[in-house]
């Protein structure tokens, strides 16, 4: 078995989801890897990875206004506001939703359905760099 690893980079705008499929997708593409699996981390723990719908932001709005019920800024609970009000529920929202997929890969494709994206979901309200390590696992061939 072979192993490939890269890493992109995401500006997010604070708060809300970010769509990466197209990155992703492109990184899968470029490799040769015709039957495997993509993992995908994210080196933070104040925001998460999620495969969800792509066809109606309606739902990352509706999942942001749920995860705000769950976790609200300024939750008097929390102690933990070094960096401001939203600091601990970012990290409680991360341990919520996630911070690594597993994906299958074939033919250098990703296998999501119909309706599936890739997103960085952004916990924190301020800006942020957020760094999303990659690795392939299983069968390359060479590049086409």
């Amino acid at each position: 078995m072979e192993v490939l690893q890269d890493e992109i980079v995401v500006t997010t705008g604070g708060r809300g989801s970010f769509e990466v499929t197209d990155r992703v997708a492109e990184f899968v593409r470029g490799s040769g890897l015709v039957a495997g699996s993509l993992h995908l981390f994210l080196r933070h723990t104040s925001a998460s990875l999620l495969v969800t719908e792509d066809a109606d932001p309606q739902v990352r709005a509706d999942l942001e206004s749920w995860f705000g019920e769950l976790a609200p800024d300024g939750h008097p609970t929390f102690r933990h506001v070094d960096e401001g009000p939203d600091d601990m529920p970012a990290h409680a929202r991360t341990l919520l939703a996630g911070h690594s997929l597993l994906l299958p890969v074939s033919g250098r494709e990703l296998m999501l359905g119909r309706w599936q994206g890739v997103y960085l979901w952004e916990h924190r309200t301020a800006p942020h760099r957020r760094h999303l390590f990659m690795t392939l696992q299983g069968e390359f061939a060479p590049p086409r």
